[in-house]
């Protein structure tokens, strides 16, 4: 069945900071414009709104959520056209988006396009990760921002970067119990980063209330620590810690046995190319960036016309310089357009470029604090799950190099690894990493291909309702 057809012109995947701020910019200058998201409501993950019904208490609110709400009241009187509840799952080129949404399939088709797709969670595997009660810190933080839910009775919280104490503050202020803070860096990492971090004081003056609401608890704090392994018949029931070095690789020193129902893990963030890579926009790897992000020039073109991409998609940078680069974007799309005169944006973008110079050192110190360790990727045992979706062992992985394959598109080939419903998000990396071993680089390790769908949907809703005399049949060859 065909999809319905939305003529605008410019897409926005992506209603996150950067997504929204470049369709209301683009919006403003005379362009029409279609904001797509997969939630509901503007947001994205950083400001994502509490779902229907759900209250949010007091305690769990912060900035945040009074920026999101400023941001969704934006959107909402801007006037331009948003379509949430939509998923993503094919772009193709000068450009025609299609969405499952809940009225059915819809396509959008435009000029031009702002990739605008975020980023998602790095977690490196380790026996037990699999199990049920296991989740990232971002999807912690979903449950208690969205639905006011605690991961579990009793929660591990694990991995590096300041999510880490925003996840176990919001646990501790929901009347949830942090059973430990598990931090790949140390003191003296948190240390050396504070001068960067004091560029920005309203967020340091957050981060240092959620350290102060975790000591009021008296949550126990590891540093240079790592999960070692999660434990349990049917689900978590203890969560295994060891210490590491600078890099995550295992050293001497006793192991602890914590017991606990729920583990949030995560060791940083991985930019959200999909639609750049899907699209064969030229990449660049750069591991502190995110691993692989688009090549962009100044304003957040790509080197495909028409395709711009802004916002932790095209290099993580948090919601500061994500709202800034959506806007440049915006705007670039506009001025390409001719809706907007070459002063009015040269202004603009330079404004904006003094903006994010202020954001940098910032962003540059969290990059540094979520960095990928070394040594956490080499100490993945043999028989660890890689890839989820398929089963994938490190062993295998390491076989599949052995018998041949030199980069991830072979090792896909040979192994299934990052051919199920998440098309490699959560395996990607880790495996990029294991082939980069053998390989020497992650550049020649490669990238997966691109191809939809971006996102798992039902086949139902891409065939809608018919019935076989709907499907055309051609009239036989004359014989």
């Amino acid at each position: 069945m065909s999809a319905k057809e939305t003529r605008a012109d410019l897409i926005v995947v992506g209603a996150g900071p950067a997504g929204a701020s470049a369709a209301l910019a683009a919006h403003r200058a005379g362009l029409a414009v279609v904001l797509i998201d997969e939630a509901g409501r503007p947001g994205g993950q950083v400001w994502r709104a509490p779902a229907s019904g759900v209250a949010i208490p007091d305690a769990l609110r912060t900035q945040d959520d009074r920026d999101g709400a400023a941001l969704r009241a934006e959107v909402a009187a801007s006037g331009l056209t948003f379509v949430g509840d939509a998923r993503v799952w094919s772009v193709t080129g000068r450009f025609r988006v299609d969405a499952a949404t809940e009225a059915g399939t819809q396509a959008f088709v435009a000029p031009r396009l702002v990739a605008a797709t975020g980023a998602h969670e790095r977690v490196v595997p380790f026996p037990g990760w699999t199990l049920p009660g296991v989740i990232g810190l971002a999807a912690a933080t979903i449950l208690l921002k969205s639905e006011a839910m605690l991961p579990g009775r009793r929660t591990v919280v694990a991995g590096c970067g300041p999510l880490l104490a925003a996840v176990a503050a919001k646990i501790v202020a929901a009347g949830g119990t942090v059973a430990a803070l598990v931090d790949l860096a140390g003191p003296a990492d948190w240390m050396a980063a504070a001068p960067r971090l004091a560029r920005r004081p309203r967020l340091l003056r957050q981060g240092l209330g959620w350290m102060l609401r975790i000591g009021l608890a008296r949550v126990p704090v590891h540093f240079r620590h790592a999960v070692v392994a999660a434990e349990g018949a049917e689900a978590v029931e203890h969560v295994v810690i060891a210490p590491v070095d600078a890099e995550g690789a295992p050293v001497a020193g006793p192991r602890r046995r914590i017991a606990a129902d729920a583990l949030a893990v995560g060791h940083g963030l991985l930019a959200g190319a999909e639609i750049p890579r899907l699209l064969r926009a030229a990449l660049r790897f750069d591991a502190l960036a995110g691993g692989w992000v688009p090549v962009l020039d100044a304003a957040g073109r790509t080197s495909i016309e028409g395709l711009y991409a802004a916002g932790d998609g095209a290099g993580i940078a948090g919601a500061a310089a994500a709202l800034l680069s959506g806007r440049l974007a915006g705007l670039a799309a506009a001025r390409d357009a001719g809706a907007l005169a070459e002063p009015a944006f040269a202004d603009a973008r330079d404004r904006i470029a003094a903006e994010r110079d202020a954001v940098e050192a910032f962003a540059g110190a969290v990059r540094r604090m979520m960095r990928p360790r070394r040594g956490l990727v080499d100490a993945v045992a043999p028989e660890t799950v890689v890839c989820r979706c398929e089963d994938v062992t490190r062993a295998e992985i390491d076989a599949a190099v052995a018998a041949g394959a030199r980069e991830v598109n072979q090792l896909k080939h040979f192994t299934r690894c990052g051919m199920g419903p998440c098309q490699g998000r959560f395996c990607g990396d880790t495996a990029a990493e294991l082939v980069a071993r053998h390989v020497g680089s992650r550049a020649a390790a490669g990238v997966w291909t691109g191809r939809p769908p971006l996102r798992p949907v039902p086949l139902d809703t891409l065939l809608g309702d018919f019935d076989y005399a709907d499907i055309p049949v051609p009239k036989p060859a004359p014989l």
